[in-house]
């Protein structure tokens, strides 16, 4: 029967209707398929109901099947009803008729659909969760189905735990974090029995992710359990994503099963998005980092006046509680009308915040990725993003918190934090329009994650390994996984590995009645403690004196507070009392102002897409073959830059030399991102020192790097590109920084996710150092006596390919070999190189310092640059 002739399928037409709302086709293709069968990947722009097309699709199917099941009851009650009437013919028309009755509603009860889980919702975040529970328990309510819709994250309370423990709601929203601790309960698989589908939720933010691991390892278990009860039974499995540049690979790894018909349902819709940069009045001729986002604070002013309500992203906690504070600055009246959201604020003033915004109470909300994805909030008709996103996927993430329905337009506003920010933010507009996206490119062999994973199934019911290693083999992150991986993460589990055999606690493992299982109750609850993959510095909660927790700040930043001492969280200026059972105690502070906290993972690097696109829009500045105000806001500064030295084309690599009091400085420009530079600079100075014996201080942004000597730089000029050759990468990269070092700090998190370090207890965590030191400790002991101990492995593996970006590197030498290379001598520093230098001075100086330092230095540049300028141009081409 086709789909749109079915009851279920004209249930939701009709209720549809009354709300003045029909289908879009990408959602009725999304409906069909499922129907058919099919498991797949929904990609449609924010507001047009990606989540409706998967949700209404298991609704009508659920419809569907209660109708089915209605009628086969009545098929069976009239077989009933004529034997009984043959046998029973003496009997009074009464009594036939009360039988009858009596009979219909006993046959009409069992024909309604069993009870238990039908619809697995896996969403990577915990605010996202709240707001899909509210929209389809409407969607129930109105269609008179009755079913329940669940949420299980961090933030559920124990006592619904266990009500779910008892009676599974029909839909259940859920991290990948929790549903690794339901699979480590015991007897899950019955959870699981009426299970049709599962979806992954915003399934581009967890691909590149260890926590996307965690998702496709929980499938592949559940679809597993599903087809040993069931095998008849068809699970299908569907994400939803935004646009990536990878979407075919996106679906490879969510649905990797060869025998599953699956598909990718793209809309063919286009979101209205409107960028507008907030320009400053005037720029300063030499930039840096931060010297331009307050001084145009208040332009946001009237820009939230005039919104409904705004959204104001930020890029790291600590830069959202320093707006929060410079915004209620410059207009006081803005108290209790805006408010601050982020990952450390404590759950019930974030949900109290989240409700805030749908109803409008809330005029603006500063906020960092917390808010990113998929949340629906009607009244938030204006974004802003504070400073560069360094992705283009991130700023139309963000975009589309705004305008969040079908053929509303997304507002958003770019306030640049420096001046050449103006510049990434017309590539970032470049890149919107011709959908420029960036991939997102999946975790592959997190032997971590598998070990945690491994033991997660023993603490539960208890696994088969070889036919745990089977189905382990299906998922795209493990599909090249060999039997003596298997074999060595087996003897891992049971005795610690060739290393550790020694000490009991780490066999962690054994084998009862044919299946590995955790038999200490200790080993169990610290197991369950710490499922997960999101490794940080301790945290320590925030607590009023009084009473009333405020949110949550890293151990390492309030060992360096003195009682007495005030700082900033959630929006309030605390004065820090003393900390008492790791929970730091404060009361409310007479100061305006105090330090801000800084947590770990601050920075982030400019992508390869945004890199590309920037260096074009270098090129077109001076030529004026743009449209871009940003451009020709920035033009003076690129004009002066052409003036002292010179601007580089998209196929041109500048370089600058200059000398100072401070001493040589090697300035080079790859735009590839502050990660990369980092690298990069480290690889430069090793070979100059092969030519000769030389130290470099290193600095880098996002645009190129700095290397300090005080003495002369060994530069062949005529060889220059030799300097930037990808021959022999790998080996000069090994030589060039200290790899190992970089091993033994990825080595930190990896020994917390598999389980090597315990992390602690609630409200006991163990301090940041003590977890590095025990952590190296074990790498020590591997690298000497355990060579091929697989997570020592992972440790380079993640070092090279996360942090050392050695594919991007590569890219990068090799695109440096086909340019022209450009060589500057100049004799003051230049609008490119300035924000390099300030950046490199900042861990050294005050802020009182460094302002100094900054204007002293901006004064010598301006003297220089009024004289006649000796510099001295070389161009290097193959």
């Amino acid at each position: 029967m086709m789909l749109e002739k079915s009851k279920g399928y004209k249930q939701v037409i009709k209720w549809l209707k009354t709300t003045r709302k029909k289908p879009f086709k990408f959602q009725t293709d999304a409906w069909e398929y499922y129907a058919e069968g099919y498991s797949g990947l929904v990609n449609a722009p924010t507001g047009f109901g990606k989540t409706f097309s998967m949700f209404l699709a298991v609704v009508i199917d659920e419809l569907n099947n209660q109708e089915a099941a209605k009628i086969a009851g009545r098929v069976k009650l009239s077989k009933d009803s004529n034997a009984n009437n043959r046998i029973a013919k003496e009997k009074t028309s009464k009594e036939k008729i009360s039988k009858g009755s009596s009979a219909k509603v006993s046959m009409l009860k069992k024909a309604k659909s069993s009870t238990g889980l039908k619809l697995l919702w896996i969403t990577p975040l915990r605010s996202l969760a709240k707001d899909l529970a509210r929209a389809m328990t409407e969607v129930c309510r109105e269609l008179d189905l009755d079913w329940q819709v669940g949420v299980r994250n961090g933030d559920t309370a124990q006592s619904e735990k266990l009500k779910q423990k008892k009676q599974m709601p029909e839909v259940l929203i859920i991290t990948p974090e929790s549903m690794h601790l339901l699979l480590a309960q015991k007897n899950t698989s019955g959870y699981f029995d009426d299970l049709q589908c599962i979806v992954a939720d915003e399934w581009h933010e967890l691909l590149g992710s260890k926590r996307g691991v965690m998702a496709e390892l929980a499938i592949s278990r559940i679809k597993g359990l599903v087809q040993e009860k069931h095998p008849e039974r068809l699970l299908r499995i569907w994400g939803i994503s935004a646009t990536i540049g990878n979407m075919e690979q996106a679906l490879d790894v969510l649905v990797p099963y060869e025998e599953v018909l699956k598909t990718i349902v793209v809309a063919d819709l286009e979101k209205k998005i409107e960028i507008k940069s907030i320009l400053p009045d005037h720029i300063d001729m030499l930039p840096w980092a931060g010297h331009l986002g307050h001084k145009l604070a208040h332009k946001l002013l009237p820009i939230i006046e005039k919104s409904k309500t705004t959204l104001i992203f930020c890029n790291t906690r600590g830069q959202a509680e320093l707006w929060y504070q410079n915004l209620l600055k410059l207009d006081e009246n803005l108290a209790g009308q805006i408010a601050i959201h982020h990952g450390s604020i404590d759950y019930e003033l974030r949900n109290w915040i989240e409700d805030a915004i749908h109803t409008g109470v809330l005029k603006a909300v500063i906020s960092t990725s917390s808010l990113d994805l998929g949340v629906d909030f009607k009244p938030v008709d204006t974004v802003v993003q504070i400073g560069s996103p360094k992705g283009v996927a991130r700023f139309l993430q963000r975009a589309g918190r705004s305008g969040h329905s079908p053929y509303e337009t997304s507002k958003i506003y770019f306030l640049p934090t420096h001046a050449l920010e103006l510049v990434e933010a017309a590539a970032i507009k470049e890149a919107a329009k011709t959908q420029n996206i960036e991939s997102r490119e999946p975790v592959v062999m997190a032997f971590d994650v598998l070990i945690q994973y491994m033991v997660t199934l023993a603490v539960g019911d208890g696994f088969d390994d070889k036919k745990l290693y089977e189905e382990v083999k299906t998922t795209h992150a493990f599909r090249e996984l060999e039997p003596s991986e298997w074999s060595w993460m087996m003897q891992f589990i049971t005795t610690g590995g060739d290393s550790l055999t020694a000490y009991t606690e780490f066999s962690k493992v054994e084998k009862e009645e044919g299946l590995w299982k955790v038999k200490s109750r200790q080993i169990a609850m610290r197991h369950r403690l710490h499922i997960g993959t999101i490794v940080s510095d301790a945290m320590i909660k925030v607590k009023y004196m009084t009473g009333g927790y405020v949110g949550m700040v890293e151990e390492s930043f309030l060992s360096k507070i003195k009682p007495g001492k005030s700082f900033t969280l959630a929006g309030r200026v605390l004065e820090f009392i003393m900390i008492k059972e790791m929970t730091a105690l404060v009361r409310k502070s007479r100061l305006k102002s105090a330090i801000t906290p800084s947590w770990m993972g601050g920075r982030m690097s400019l992508t390869a897409n945004l890199g590309a696109i920037l260096r074009q829009k270098y090129n077109q500045t001076l030529d004026k073959t743009h449209e871009d105000e940003e451009l020709d806001i920035v033009l003076p500064l690129f004009e002066r830059q052409a003036k002292v030295s010179h601007v580089p084309k998209d196929d041109e690599f500048l370089i600058e030399l200059i000398k100072t009091r401070d001493g040589y400085h090697f300035f080079a420009y790859p735009f590839e991102g502050r990660q990369v530079h980092e690298i990069l600079a480290a690889l430069i100075a090793y070979r100059l020192g092969k030519v000769k014996p030389i130290s470099f201080s290193i600095a880098m942004n996002d645009y190129g790097f700095e290397l300090l000597s005080e003495q002369p730089i060994p530069l062949d000029e005529e060889n220059i590109k030799l300097l930037f050759s990808p021959v022999n990468l790998g080996e000069d990269i090994v030589a060039s920084i200290n790899s190992t070092e970089m091993a033994r700090r990825k080595f930190r998190d990896i020994a917390c996710i598999s389980g090597l370090v315990f992390q602690g207890f609630p409200g006991k965590y163990v301090a940041n150092k003590h977890l590095q030191s025990s952590a190296a400790l074990f790498f020590n002991v591997f690298s000497d006596y355990d060579k091929h101990n697989l997570l020592l492995r992972q440790a380079y593996d993640e070092a090279f390919y996360q942090q050392i970006e050695e594919p991007r590197l590569a890219a990068a030498l090799h695109r440096i070999q086909a340019s022209k290379v450009i060589i500057v001598k100049t004799e003051s520093y230049t609008p490119l190189c300035f924000p390099i230098k300030v950046d490199s001075l900042r861990d050294s100086m005050s802020t009182e310092e460094l302002g100094e330092r900054i204007a002293r230095m901006t004064a010598e540049a301006d003297k220089k640059e009024a004289q006649p300028q000796r510099r001295r141009k070389n161009d290097h081409q193959l």
